[in-house]
């Protein structure tokens, strides 16, 4: 090996660079717009099934995406394929993702033809629950005989499992391998996981004398009135016990008073323990405190320390906020772990009670602390001191070395190029398998590269934590393609209120799809768009064309609109509404009406909406700084409940942005070479 002198290094660097200048573009060459119309034409054909996607993926060999095409037939012609043909695609592409998801699906497809010999030679451990009953389904169909301990007890642990489960568990049964004890283990895990299907499932395997207090969980779980009812003629059992306090625990959550009345009658009836009773007594003091009643804070005070946690703790604070009781707002809060204390909420609020009771001196040093933080408490502490915004931006510092190394690795081509013909979905799940195991550096090298590719979402997720909040160019994008800005002009709403609700909801994601079936960047449910497009004149073509940012965007914002009118113009109350439904926010209002903004926020019921108008509010700020370099107070935009409120404009009280001297440093050694101080 040649000697490393400083000459040699310099032109071995040269080097490198070159070539990877040169993958770059041959990887340029490779993604042509040409290329990647013909992909999206043969792909579609191939989703049909048969082999009508080769005619227009016959120049597409070299592509980096060609064996998807193959996959998405196979798959969609799973039922008529044959082992061999999948074998021979396995072999091919072993590592690939399209691989992978092929060999699940069609071991399910063997599971389904009960071809158990075929199941057999292609499984793998470690494909989920449904293919590991398969396959102990394939075991029994080859006259093995189970295990417990090597071949059930990790999915025994398990509180719920898939149906393909049932034959092996029969079999088990059978075989004398569930035992009362083993039943009873897996009873009471599904009891506490809120599963009563799973409970009555296994109690006919009980014996006789015990399966009466299985139904009775089964019961409390999924009709904890009814079970109360029937609890004061069950016997005084562990069990019994058990099942009354799960009851009592979930009605409280739904109907507090009724769990009161409940909890009163039964216990001289049942022995409850210490544990239990404190259960019972946490869940009435929390629930009493959400509905805000009468005695509520009193309960909290009284809870048993055993019984408390952060959150009877935090609600001792929020009602005491409700009935603006300060006194009692300064002696929850000194209640709290010094940890919790230290939360930016309960530094504020602490300072707001510090404040009320004439402190004022304590108070500014408590809001001096927080207005030094770019978040919704830190904002509304500046905007009590009339000081500057703290937003002190970094940017990431060039690194060319390595993003072309990482523009070579074939994983990451994939994924940028998966995000380009529009499958975001397939392109995180590339993204994720090429960047597993990267150092934080890496990280956020590959999130720049995606962000200058208009992939906005992977910077919003790498960029969470620690000094890299700070990258506020990557982790709040303006993304003008998109005709946000325009849109929201035309519906009449603030363009950073619409951009602030955005990140909220989908983090740029243009496909997120929630659990309620909300679609795309603004979260529209499908009835919800179609409504907004009926009375705005719209045009609307299904709920899939949610996923369209420019239809999307153009919908979102006009229902903003109409939330805002609803709500006197107020965007933070038409920030409640988007999260948690019109109607809930005018109860709230009929309930605690008269409170301040930031009072009214954290007397909010559920977490996760005085959360997101948190976050909505804070980022709304943000973006107002991004657009214009300052930004219109947060005091302005949550005026008063009831009291008219506009569109913020010219007139309306800004704030210029200033880095404070007590602002985070810079990056820590660790990561400071991948992040730089903005001018």
């Amino acid at each position: 090996m040649f000697a490393s002198t400083p000459s040699r290094r310099v032109l071995l660097s040269w080097l490198l660079l070159a070539i990877a200048w040169w993958l770059t573009g041959a990887i340029a060459q490779a993604a042509e717009p040409g290329q990647r119309a013909a992909f999206r034409l043969a792909y579609a054909a191939a989703q049909q099934g048969g082999t009508g996607w080769q005619a227009p993926a016959a120049a597409l060999r070299d592509y980096p995406l060609y064996p998807y095409l193959e996959a998405a037939a196979l798959e969609h012609d799973i039922q008529q394929i044959d082992r061999v043909t999948v074998e021979q695609y396995l072999t091919q592409y072993p590592d690939w993702i399209p691989a992978a998801d092929l060999r699940r699906d069609f071991l399910r497809e063997l599971a389904r033809r009960q071809d158990w010999t075929g199941f057999r030679a292609l499984y793998q451990p470690g494909l989920g629950d449904t293919l590991a009953c398969d396959a102990l389904q394939a075991r029994l169909a080859g006259g093995d005989a189970l295990n417990f301990d090597a071949d059930l007890a990790a999915l025994w642990a398990k509180p719920d499992l898939p149906d393909s489960c049932a034959p092996v568990l029969d079999a088990a049964h059978d075989q004398g391998l569930l035992t009362s004890a083993r039943l009873w283990t897996r009873i009471d895990r599904a009891a506490d996981a809120g599963q009563p299907g799973t409970i009555a499932s296994l109690a006919g395997w009980l014996p006789a004398d015990e399966r009466a207090s299985a139904q009775q969980l089964a019961l409390a779980l999924r009709d904890p009135a009814a079970a109360l009812t029937s609890a004061a003629s069950w016997p005084d059992t562990p069990r019994a016990r058990h099942a009354a306090t799960l009851a009592l625990t979930r009605l409280a959550r739904r109907q507090s008073a009724s769990a009161d009345s409940a909890w009163q009658q039964l216990q001289p009836h049942f022995s409850f323990s210490e544990q239990q009773r404190n259960a019972v007594l946490y869940a009435l003091a929390l629930f009493h405190a959400t509905d805000f009643d009468d005695g509520a804070l009193a309960r909290l005070i009284a809870l048993p320390a055993a019984a408390q946690t952060e959150a009877s703790r935090e609600w001792r604070v929020r009602v005491a906020l409700a009935r603006q009781n300060w006194t009692a707002v300064l002696a929850g809060i000194d209640a709290m772990p010094a940890s919790q204390q230290q939360e930016g909420e309960w530094q504020y609020f602490r300072a707001r009670a510090l404040t009320a009771l004439g402190r004022y001196e304590e108070a500014h040093r408590q809001l001096a602390a927080q207005a030094g933080n770019a978040t919704f408490f830190g904002f509304l502490a500046a905007d009590r001191l009339d000081q500057p915004y703290a937003i002190c931006p970094l940017s990431l510092a060039d690194d060319p070395q390595r993003e072309q190394a990482l523009l070579a690795r074939p994983g990451l081509q994939r994924a940028f190029e998966l995000y380009a013909v529009g499958l975001p979905k397939l392109a995180r799940r590339e993204w994720s398998q090429a960047l597993q195991g990267a150092d934080q550096s890496t990280l956020r090298v590959a999130a720049d590269l995606a962000n200058q590719r208009g992939w906005y979402d992977r910077a919003v997720f790498t960029f969470s934590s620690g000094d890299a909040l700070r990258l506020y160019d990557l982790r709040f994008p303006l993304a003008s393609q998109d005709g946000l800005v325009p849109q929201a002009e035309q519906a009449g709403v603030d363009p950073a209120w619409a951009y602030g609700i955005l990140r909220a909801e989908s983090a740029w994601m243009s496909d997120a799809h929630s659990g309620a079936d909300a679609r795309g960047l603004m979260q529209l449910l499908p009835e919800t768009g179609a409504a907004v497009a009926r009375r705005h004149g719209l045009d609307w073509g299904g709920g899939d064309t949610l996923y369209d940012p420019a239809i999307n965007i153009a919908l979102g914002t006009r229902y903003l609109a109409e939330l805002a009118e609803r709500f006197g113009g107020s965007a933070w109350l038409a920030s409640a509404a988007y999260n948690a439904g019109p109607n809930r926010i005018d109860q709230w209002l009929a309930a605690r009406g008269s409170l301040a903004p930031d009072l009214f926020v954290a007397t909010m019921p559920f977490k996760e909406t005085r959360e997101y108008v948190a976050r909505v509010m804070a980022f709304s700020v943000i973006y107002d700084w991004r657009l214009h370099g300052k930004a219109v107070s947060l005091a302005a935009r949550m005026g008063a409940i009831g009291q008219p409120y506009g569109r913020p404009n010219g007139t309306a009280p800004h704030r210029v942005v200033a880095c404070s001297a007590g602002a985070p440093s810079a990056a820590p050694a660790a990561t400071s070479s991948t992040l730089s101080a903005s001018p």
